[in-house]
């Protein structure tokens, strides 16, 4: 079985900034993570990355708030977007 894609969509959330959300389903747990699923989740703010999820070969499962990286602990695709989108809402100004 090859990867197969589950969701891929960008979300304009200000005139300045969008979300990009991408997962897979993958046959083998990607090398450091413990569960079958590829995911990279971004925040762009005027073209810089901002807040990032994502289970890079040999890193395992981690996020980027700004400069600093920390690790992840992935439960599912679900609490992966409530998280990321929680996160989201904490980084967005607040009118």
């Amino acid at each position: 079985m090859k990867a197969v894609l589950l969701l891929r969509e960008r979300h304009v959330v200000a005139e300045d900034a969008f979300v990009e959300l991408r997962i897979w389903r993958v046959p083998d747990p990607v090398r450091g993570s413990h569960h079958g699923f590829k995911y990279a989740l971004a925040y762009v703010v005027r073209g810089t990355c901002v807040l990032r999820y994502d289970n890079e070969a040999g890193k395992g499962d981690h996020r980027h708030r700004g400069d600093a990286e920390e690790p992840y602990d992935f439960r599912s695709p679900r609490q992966l977007l409530d998280d990321f989108w929680t996160d989201v809402d904490t980084w967005r100004p607040q009118p």
